[in-house]
């Protein structure tokens, strides 16, 4: 198992190196940089970012931005700025450097978990990154706990029940969950519950109120809760559908097979035959599955969630960034994700391991 997982882990190098220049060769062909962000902004034509930028680069070249010239057709919008106004910016940014220059540095650094200060945020990117994690890890790890805590009862029971008309009804009433849009069920909880046309029981803003550290622990706990009801509830409804109707699919594939039928024979009690023996074999896949489906909601799942209901979390970051082409931030977030995804995956195996010995990656091709 240890040469296992050190091919495993060897393998990781080239697969990173390989997302990140495909990423940074995609960046370079991309219009609306960083640049052309400000740019637009000081001529009047762009949104939020020039607003946001640190105060060195923009000051530095402000007191040559009256002064018309031919200018630079390098960058859209940059006819009559003074050059030396656009050599500034883009020393500011790094791009006054060759490409692969920029990318063999932004390598080195990142090896060394050194992300740079953010374009557009006057802090550092890993501080920027840790200060919004609190709201995607809170919502990453209650949807999965939740999920899981409602997909394997519900799927263990609807496979015992097969063909029953409990089986029928919560199949509709998952399939239709799953069909529901997250986003669209969130709305219509904030109609419903959160001060809409209805009643006005839950908040709409932020992970905590605003008091919170004045209360007291029971109600913190509550105050964390009462903000965090709305969002899962709406993250809930196709999380979990997946999962149920994998544990329902394992458990009949599992209790078909023919050490089912001859524990029956033993006269074993079925409690002890679904969770003696069927259960073990059954959620191999459902529960290895665990640190893949934790990480798929911690990053992926809750970026229309955190926008409907201002949660500043890590969906949002990343969101804003590529608009903004704030690339320290966007490029970190990729990389975080890329190495924490291989990481799932090698720990997902170990898993399967775990849980039935019998399974030897050694003596398989990686």
């Amino acid at each position: 198992m240890a040469a296992y997982i050190l091919r495993r882990i060897l393998l990781m190098i080239p697969t990173i190196l390989g997302i990140m220049a495909i990423s940074f060769a995609v960046i370079q062909f991309a219009p609306g940089g960083p640049v052309e962000q400000v740019i637009a902004k000081l001529t009047g034509q762009g949104g939020d970012a020039g607003e946001r930028i640190s105060g060195g680069g923009a000051d530095a070249g402000g007191g040559n931005f009256d002064a018309m010239g031919e200018g630079s057709s390098k960058y859209r919008g940059a006819q009559g700025l003074d050059p030396e106004f656009i050599a500034k910016l883009e020393q500011q940014f790094g791009f006054d450097k060759p490409p692969l220059e920029r990318f063999g540095k932004m390598l080195w650094d990142y090896a060394r978990f050194d992300f740079g200060e953010s374009y557009f945020r006057d802090i550092s990117v890993l501080d920027l990154i840790i200060e919004k994690m609190p709201v995607s890890i809170s919502l990453g790890l209650w949807i999965t706990l939740l999920s899981y805590l409602i997909s394997i009862p519900l799927g263990i029971r609807k496979a015992v029940n097969d063909g029953s008309a409990f089986d029928i009804w919560t199949s509709g009433i998952v399939i239709v969950g799953y069909a529901i849009p997250g986003f669209l069920f969130a709305i219509m909880l904030m109609v419903l519950f959160a001060g809409g046309s209805f009643l006005d029981w839950f908040p709409l803003r932020g992970l905590t109120s605003e008091n919170w550290s004045q209360m007291s622990w029971p109600d913190r706990i509550l105050d964390y809760f009462w903000h965090l009801a709305l969002p899962l509830t709406a993250m809930v409804l196709s999380a979990f559908a997946t999962t149920t109707l994998l544990t329902k699919n394992s458990f009949l594939d599992e209790i078909r097979k023919q050490y089912v039928v001859t524990a029956r024979a033993k006269g074993l009690s079925e409690g002890r035959v679904l969770y003696g023996h069927v259960f073990r074999n059954a959620m191999l896949i459902v529960i290895a599955g665990f640190p893949g489906a934790f990480i798929s909601a911690f990053f992926t799942g809750s970026l229309l969630i955190e926008n409907i209901f201002s949660l500043d979390g890590l969906g949002l970051l990343g969101f804003r960034s590529v608009l903004d082409r704030d690339y320290p931030v966007v490029f970190a977030n990729l990389y975080i994700f890329s190495l924490l995804g291989l990481f799932v995956g090698l720990i997902s195996d170990l898993i399967y391991t775990w849980i039935d010995p019998r399974i030897d990656f050694e003596r398989r091709d990686v």
